[in-house]
């Protein structure tokens, strides 16, 4: 058997996914586009949804996992009088009711008693695990079981447009925030039913200005002059891990951090920190404790 031609490549694209498209799909028909040996994707982001989905090639899939910790930015429209099986216009309608008769400035009041701390209940819907089984299986047999409340932050809520049926918003808010569940909880708040009908994400946070590629634009440019021409489309592996503070060291330095030893820099603030040689080469990643020692979380080149 013939061996598939691959490329070693290192960086991050940033995919407009188009509604209807796993994001497993879109990651194989990108991994496929580049001919890249590995690629990963940084969360899925629903069929339902489209999007930016920072796609990581190459070394920069060591350092996926990062951005799931970072801030999402989308915009969201929620159709009101109307509540779903699955919190958005896939599932069944299960209720109705009135509609709310309020205006402009009484909606972005309301809008406002969502930001903040505070902690959100977790869809059935939702590839999250009971007892090894994903929620959304249980879910499709009828069976609802109780889940944690998750630890989640409202960052920015805003009011884009409203009509009677429809409120359109857009919010940034932190890792593990359900945009459905957010729906149906603003629903709530106004008296009324309400389902996510449509869900766009603008950004990941170290991704707000950046452009995004959609696959049509991606194949097209691919046909006609070859997969080294999408490769100026990557953006630098250190791009997914920005939302982290930057340190600068010698080569003395990391080479003692390659040999698995430590050190201290007392005047550091604890936590993970991008690594950089004094050349502004990236190097990985590392962990600070609260003593201010500095030890290897994941470099470049090792495990």
């Amino acid at each position: 058997m013939a061996k598939v031609f691959s490329r070693s490549l290192n960086g991050i694209l940033l995919l407009d996914k188009s509604l209807g498209l796993s994001s497993n799909q879109a990651l194989q028909s990108v991994k496929k586009m580049f001919y890249a040996e590995k690629a990963g994707h940084t969360g899925s982001l629903d069929p339902l949804a489209s999007g930016m989905l920072p796609i990581c090639l190459g070394g920069a899939t060591r350092y996926a996992q990062y951005l799931l910790n970072a801030d999402k930015s989308y915009r969201a429209k929620i159709r009101l009088g109307q509540s779903t099986t699955t919190g958005d216009r896939e599932g069944k309608i299960v209720a109705e009711t009135p509609l709310p008769l309020l205006g402009e400035k009484e909606l972005a009041e309301t809008l406002k008693t969502f930001l903040g701390p505070q902690q959100q209940c977790p869809p059935m819907y939702s590839a999250l695990k009971h007892q090894g089984k994903k929620l959304y299986e249980l879910a499709r047999q009828g069976i609802e079981v109780e889940r944690p409340l998750r630890d989640i932050e409202i960052r920015s809520l805003k009011l884009i447009a409203y009509d009677i049926l429809t409120l359109t918003i857009e919010v940034q808010c932190s890792k593990g925030t359900y945009i459905r569940t957010l729906a149906e909880d603003i629903g709530k708040k106004l008296d009324c039913a309400a389902h996510l009908h449509e869900l766009h994400r603008l950004s990941v946070e170290g991704f707000k200005e950046q452009a995004m590629q959609t696959l049509e634009q991606l194949q097209e440019l691919a046909a006609q002059k070859g997969a080294s021409a999408l490769d100026p489309f990557l953006l630098p592996m250190d791009k997914a891990l920005t939302h982290y503070p930057s340190l600068t060291v010698t080569e003395w330095w990391l080479n003692v951090l390659r040999q698995g030893k430590s050190f201290v820099f007392s005047e550091l603030s604890p936590g993970l920190k991008r690594l950089y040689t004094e050349d502004a080469q990236f190097k990985g990643l590392v962990l600070v404790d609260e003593t201010g020692r500095v030890k290897a979380e994941r470099l470049l080149g090792f495990s």
